[in-house]
Formats: C-alpha cells, sequence, structure tokens
C-alpha cells in the first residue's frame, strides 16, 4: 500500500523560507506523479507542484519563482522548498501521489481528486 507523510509545517514571518517533507513508500510501479496541494480556511484546494518519475514538472502560477520540489530518492523522500513567504500561502499542506498513470503534472494540478494517496497535512502559517 502506499503511503505519503508529510512533514515540517509550522509559524513563519513573512519573507520567510520554510522547507516541507514527504516520506513516500510502498509504490508498486516505476510510473508515478507526487507533490503537493495545499488548502487554506474557506477556500478550496490549490495545486501547488507536482512531478513525475520521469522528472516532468509543473507548479502553480500562485507560486513559481519562489517553490522548488525537490527530491532524494535513496531516501524515498520528496521536498517542498518554499521561499519569499507571503500570508497567502498560509495552508495546509498536503503531499499527494498517483502510480501507474500517464496524467500530466498540468492535469494533476488541476485535478487534484485523481490522486490516489494523501498525507494528513502540515499546517503552515505564515504571519508576523
Amino acid at each position: 500500500e502506499v503511503q505519503v507523510v508529510e512533514s515540517g509545517g509550522g509559524l513563519v514571518q513573512p519573507g520567510g523560507s520554510l522547507r516541507l517533507s514527504c516520506a513516500a513508500s510502498g509504490f508498486s510501479f516505476d510510473d508515478y506523479a507526487i507533490g503537493w496541494f495545499r488548502q487554506a480556511p474557506g477556500k478550496e484546494r490549490e495545486g501547488v507542484v507536482v512531478i513525475k518519475s520521469d522528472g516532468e514538472t509543473d507548479y502553480g502560477d500562485s507560486v513559481k519563482g519562489r517553490f522548488t520540489i525537490s527530491s532524494d530518492a535513496a531516501k524515498n523522500m520528496v521536498y517542498l522548498q518554499m521561499n519569499s513567504l507571503k500570508p497567502e500561502d498560509t495552508a495546509v499542506y498536503y503531499c499527494a501521489a498517483d502510480e501507474g498513470t500517464y496524467f500530466t503534472p498540468t492535469y494533476y494540478l488541476a485535478n487534484g481528486h485523481v490522486m490516489d494517496y494523501w498525507g494528513k497535512g502540515t499546517l503552515v502559517t505564515v504571519s508576523s
């Protein structure tokens, strides 16, 4: 069974940085997609970034140039480096994954519901 567990959320000041981590395990296929989504209070879920096993990546417009996804395959870890944080980045951040799919990262960003596996979320609060 695929499992994803995110961590690293916390309180950070505007303009600051934070790195989230996602531990992924249980993938049965080489073809997979994994990434980050977020949901702020009273708002709909928003795609942050998705990367596929072949390296294809796409970011949500609101985070381009500020957030970066990276991975350490040996440790089964995926990271989200968040820089220049803004109050509007405040949200619960979820790591999510899908396996054995041909969908593009762009499609996943707009259709997060097709992700089959979700973490429980980690809260990021950007405030003075």
